[in-house]
């Protein structure tokens, strides 16, 4: 009886569950793992980039706002590749383009000035969310892939069990058990995607909403300075 326990056991695990499924569970499996993979190197990835990208922004905002002349400003800091660094570069470029003819439209120069650092911050907020979609796609998509290896697997168990005419436990339990893990794998894919999407999405809001606010602000130093002029 302990042997046979014993064997009942060893049979359960997940190599074993994996080795005895069948291919298509297998085929669901393996999607699954590399999902996972790729999730988790999506999310470590993510995690470095989010983090260098507000800290590199909190320094490059505090040294803006304590500079006195913005065109020199511009030329020492304004080739960095950082979020707010291109917003400020294009409110610079378009505060050079309507600021060098003789005539100034002031209200026209602010709307464009508003206009081409709102698109700057729109483009720079799509960029940093590049690849969240594989996230929200894991994460919505990976429990019903596993539901399906699930499904399939416990038809394939009770066709066994009507071929075999045998119901016991002994018989039963393997089938069903590598069909759930198919639905085990899924889980454990999608549950970091979830989390992780959810974080992520706040840090780019938050992210969103720091540009939003120094372009704003640019915006008003700008405006100031052409009001300034003739």
């Amino acid at each position: 009886m302990n042997a046979a326990l014993n064997l009942d056991a060893g049979s359960l695990s997940p190599i074993a569950l994996f080795l005895q499924a069948d291919w298509v569970v297998k085929a669901v499996m393996i999607g699954l793992l590399i999902a996972s993979v790729w999730t988790w190197s999506i999310i470590v990835a993510f995690a470095f980039r989010i983090g260098r990208t507000r800290r590199g922004m909190a320094i490059f905002e505090r040294d803006f706002w304590k500079a006195e002349d913005i065109d020199a400003f511009y030329k020492e800091k304004g080739e960095k590749e950082l979020p707010s660094v291109k917003v400020f570069a294009a409110g610079v470029g378009e505060w050079r383009r309507s600021t060098g003819s003789g005539a100034i439209d002031k209200a026209g120069t602010r709307e464009r000035l508003a206009t081409t650092m709102g698109a700057a911050v729109a483009s720079e907020i799509d960029r940093l969310s590049d690849r969240l979609n594989v996230l929200a796609t894991v994460g919505s998509v990976a429990p019903f892939v596993g539901l399906f290896g699930t499904v399939w697997g416990i038809m394939r168990a009770f066709t066994g069990i009507a071929s075999a005419q045998n119901t016991s436990l002994a018989v039963v339990a393997p089938g069903i058990a590598e069909a759930l893990f198919a639905t085990a794998i899924g889980l454990f894919a999608a549950i970091p995607a979830v989390i992780a999407y959810n974080r992520f999405s706040h840090g780019i809001n938050r992210i969103e909403a720091s540009l939003t606010r120094f372009a704003d602000g640019f915006h008003t130093t700008l405006s100031r300075q052409l009001d300034g002029t003739r």
